[in-house]
């Protein structure tokens, strides 16, 4: 400050002067840099703290998968504290000798008719189509290489002794999708996923009493179906595709006197 001063007096004075030339005399204080801390936050930044594990994102995606994977296998046959030998007599016995139905064949694909349906109706998906196609392709190559390297691994037989048991690619695939659905619409609705999970569930159930897997079985596919879809989550980066396509596609049911009913689908693009 005293040094500020000094300069802006000696500014003021005309050259030449005894007065001027006298604060030109007076030595000038410099302050010595800082040596000690120049190498503890050479970039002015706070330095954040590490999160614990725990509530990393990769932790958080595959606790659930985790449990009921591990659950799955710890059940396998007779093993665990209601095995899948447990599981089966009872079903058998609510039930009878299956197979029963082939439903669940085609219901391991309806979270993706629902996803399909609430788009086209207009509502806005987390993703773009582009990035959520990617994202769809990303989770199937996860889910079916996975699922059926596991299934060669093993080959435990199934109930109705046809090989190729563990775990089971009907209810990987059922969970998978719905996993994706409660992603992409939970923002919007949590009861899209809601539905998506209890399809899912049912076709699991299907599966037992259709005597085509053990409860070790559907317990497992469950896991990783919903890990396969955790993971290509986790490693998408939205690259591609950043302006929505088909984000103004709208359903619309008609009707005219003349005509009778239909359906009016409409398509906007940008």
């Amino acid at each position: 400050m005293f040094s500020r001063y000094i300069i802006t007096l000696a500014l003021l004075l005309p050259l030449g002067s005894p007065l001027s030339q006298a604060v030109a005399q007076v030595p000038q204080t410099t302050i010595p840099a800082d040596t000690i801390h120049k190498f503890q936050n050479p970039t002015g930044v706070s330095s954040g703290t590490r999160k614990p594990f725990y509530r990393s994102k990769l932790f958080r995606a595959s606790v659930v998968p985790a449990v009921l994977i591990g659950y799955g296998i710890s059940t396998i046959n007779g093993h665990g504290f209601y095995s899948s030998y447990d599981a089966h007599r009872d079903i058998t016995r609510a039930f009878g000798p299956g197979p029963h139905t082939r439903v669940d064949d085609f219901l391991q694909f309806v979270p993706y008719f629902e996803l399909g349906g609430v788009l086209l109706a207009g509502v806005e998906s987390h993703n773009d189509r582009v990035n959520l196609g990617l994202v769809i392709l990303k989770s199937e190559a996860i889910m079916l290489a996975s699922v059926y390297t596991v299934k060669m691994l093993t080959r435990i037989d199934r109930p109705s002794g046809a090989a190729t048991a563990f775990p089971s690619g009907h209810t990987a695939q059922a969970f998978m999708a719905a996993s994706i659905v409660h992603t992409e619409l939970r923002d919007k609705s949590q009861w899209y996923g809601i539905g998506a999970y209890a399809v899912a569930t049912s076709v699991a159930a299907l599966r037992m009493v259709n005597e085509k897997h053990w409860q070790s079985d559907v317990l497992a596919g469950a896991g990783f179906g919903i890990l396969s879809a955790h993971l290509a989550y986790l490693s998408h980066r939205n690259r591609w595709g950043r302006k929505p396509i088909g984000r103004d596609v709208g359903m619309v049911p008609i009707w005219s006197p003349s005509g009778g009913t239909g359906v009016s689908l409409s398509w906007r693009p940008r």
